[in-house]
């Protein structure tokens, strides 16, 4: 039997990923950011944690890469 997919409301994609909630609809809009699912046909939505992972890898290799000295 395989484990059933954990879903993030938008509470915990905040602190998964230490964003607000106006950053994660920016990005969201942009592409940078998976949409979120809706739950069961209601008005909730979230996330897969497989989503949620990967954001959070992107982040991390955000901050890893040097810093872009023409953007100053």
């Amino acid at each position: 039997m395989t484990k059933p997919t954990r879903i993030y409301r938008l509470a915990g994609m905040m602190e998964a990923t230490g964003l607000g909630r106006t950053s994660i609809y920016r990005k969201i809009k942009s592409g940078q950011m998976p949409k979120p699912v809706k739950i069961l046909g209601s008005r909730a939505i979230g996330w897969p944690e497989e989503d949620v992972l990967r954001v959070q890898k992107t982040l991390l290799a955000e901050r890893d890469e040097p810093a872009d000295p023409k953007a100053a």
